[in-house]
């Protein structure tokens, strides 16, 4: 079975700093748009920034291994070296962290890095990394 690219369209305040962030701050390329929204290649998965004032953000919290994680969020898991690339690309870009870039269950089944930021409307993503992908699903 081979993985398909997935969509997700979340709301963002302002399409002009959607397009900074997701297009120069995280590099992920542009494809179509509109007035009211814009397509980005999200590692090779379809993600929509779509304009929608006041419904962007994290709306709770849990904890997990010690941190508040934010709910809802999304992300990817990345290859170890794309991550810490990444991780390198959005604190040289100044990016703030709700958690910063860290390994998440050390020594642990799915030991995984972790970090955890906003985009400028406040929608949260993880990005994390997995030493060996076979443990994306340990128990």
């Amino acid at each position: 079975m081979s993985l398909r690219p997935f969509h997700l369209a979340f709301p963002v305040d302002d399409l002009a700093e959607a397009r900074r962030f997701y297009g120069e701050t995280m590099g992920c390329a542009e494809g179509r748009s509109s007035d009211e929204w814009i397509d980005f290649d999200f590692y090779g998965h379809q993600i929509v920034a779509h304009l929608a004032k006041g419904q962007a953000g994290d709306r709770a919290s849990n904890h997990v291994d010690g941190h508040g994680v934010p709910v809802p969020h999304f992300g990817i898991v990345l290859a170890m070296e794309d991550w810490q690339a990444l991780a390198e690309r959005l604190k040289a870009a100044g990016t703030e962290f709700a958690i910063e870039p860290t390994i998440r269950f050390k020594g642990q089944p799915g030991e995984q890095a972790t970090m955890f930021f906003r985009d400028p409307s406040g929608n949260a993503l993880e990005m994390k990394a997995f030493a060996d992908d076979a443990m994306l699903f340990a128990t």
